[in-house]
């Protein structure tokens, strides 16, 4: 079952359409929610959330239109504000799995190091962001949205996802930057 048959399927209310699409979406949808609220357990119950509104809200869904949009616009704004609720974060060392598993995929040790150092510091830097400013930089350049679609996603002027992506983009320059200088 493909995707549009999948929504169709979940219209007239048979369950195993909301299979498929978790099945295509549910990965990317925890990694999106993850990024934002910094918490797995809570990013999984965002994602579970979403997914049982999609049951419900699936006849409002404009069949013409692509899902994965209309999905990803619903798991970004349930996880800014279960972010904003609980201002919870998880530091990304405790999933010792997950490290062990990058450590394998990597070449030379010190490549192995460098890198873990540096996505560390841009981890911790995300975390010094505010949640609209992290959620910002989750769409632009985890989700590849263009600002004219997360401008549309977030109901607000261009001119106003252009000033937040820019206030993130120099927070986290200067979150860097303070942390090369410190060395």
């Amino acid at each position: 079952m493909d995707e549009q048959q999948a929504i169709q399927a979940l219209k007239r209310g048979d369950v195993s359409g909301l299979a498929v699409l978790v099945t295509c979406y549910q990965v990317k949808a925890i990694r999106t929610a993850y990024l934002i609220t910094r918490d797995t357990h809570l990013a999984q119950d965002v994602v579970q959330d979403v997914f049982l509104q999609v049951y419900r809200s699936i006849g409002g869904f404009d069949a013409t239109r692509r899902f994965e949009p209309w999905l990803m616009r619903s798991v970004v704004h349930a996880s800014l504000k279960a972010a904003q609720k609980t201002e919870k974060y998880i530091r990304v060392g405790s999933d010792d799995d997950g490290l062990d598993k990058w450590l394998i995929e990597h070449d030379s040790v010190e490549g192995q190091i460098e890198s873990l150092e540096s996505s560390q510091k841009i981890w911790d830097a995300m975390g010094e962001l505010s949640t609209r400013q992290r959620a910002a930089v989750v769409q632009r350049y985890f989700l590849e949205m263009s600002e004219k679609e997360m401008a549309e996603q977030l109901g607000a002027a261009p001119g106003t996802v252009k000033w937040l992506l820019n206030a993130a983009r120099e927070r986290l320059r200067a979150l860097l930057n303070s942390e090369r200088s410190a060395r």
